[in-house]
């Protein structure tokens, strides 16, 4: 490969100035029976997002949420001594810093602070968000590239394809409850997209996703990989991809979202 070539493959990681934001919902819309879209309104002065992965911390407070936004230090939001919260990841879906608004994408499965607040939120009420801190910059300089992932990877995995340019060949293989969860993408890009269905099996307990990766042909070329959702999931199909398929590993991506019975658990692979 030409130095110049590999150069152009190197994948950039960047850092963000961090700051908090108490916005409002103005918008929420169901895009599919499990899948709630909500728009959020307020000052997104100094807003950026330019990784597909990158994520934005949401911030859930059983006693309301405050008035007022804490400083952020080195180690994050310094909320008062006693503050009552949770926190969860969630990849900007769409936004415009000069409108003032961000979409989020809340899968609805019934339970988990997040869940539980997308459900049950009206017009009106208030969330706090946080970041992006950083963000992992794939070059579009790669032959072709593989996504796959279950529904919690659906915002990350959309973007990807709706950004890739015109004829890149894109691979996405993804797994949902059933199909009426199957999200369609406007996309210039040359896409494969296979939704694989759970069909009433409980999430994180099947191996369809490794399956049909498994069994696929893939194009010819050089490939960036992203991997994203279930734990044990992600790992079993970077352990195919490595070992089965040959992908590089600096050039493969497998990030963890959750596990069954762990809330907010978190890995990078």
């Amino acid at each position: 490969m030409p130095e110049t070539t590999a150069q152009s493959r190197v994948i950039q990681r960047l850092r963000h100035d961090t700051r908090l934001r108490l916005l409002t919902v103005s918008g929420i819309k169901d895009i599919t029976p499990l899948m709630r879209r909500i728009r959020l309104n307020g000052d997104m002065t100094g807003f950026v997002s330019p990784g597909h992965a990158d994520h934005i911390k949401a911030f859930f407070f059983p006693d309301g949420t405050p008035d007022q936004l804490p400083p952020v230090g080195p180690n994050g939001a310094q909320f008062p001594p006693g503050t009552r919260r949770e926190m969860r990841d969630y990849t900007p879906r769409y936004w415009s810093v000069d409108e003032g608004w961000i979409e989020l994408d809340f899968v609805l499965h019934g339970d988990g602070p997040a869940s539980g607040w997308a459900a049950s939120a009206q017009i009106g009420d208030t969330l706090v968000i946080g970041g992006p801190r950083g963000s992992q910059i794939v070059p579009l300089a790669f032959d072709w590239y593989l996504l796959a992932g279950d529904e919690t990877a659906l915002p990350a995995i959309g973007r990807r394809i709706e950004e890739l340019p015109k004829g890149t060949p894109v691979v996405a293989v993804i797994e949902v409850e059933s199909k009426a969860e199957e999200q369609h993408f406007e996309t210039e890009a040359d896409l494969t997209l296979q939704y694989v269905h759970r069909n009433g099996a409980a999430a994180g307990t099947t191996s369809l996703v490794r399956d049909v990766v498994a069994a696929a042909i893939f194009p010819q070329g050089d490939v960036y990989a992203y991997v994203a959702g279930e734990v044990n999931m992600a790992r079993s199909v970077k352990a195919h991809l490595l070992e089965a398929r040959g992908f590089k590993p600096e050039w493969l991506k497998a990030a963890g979202y959750w596990h069954p019975g762990i809330a907010d658990a978190q890995e990078d692979h």
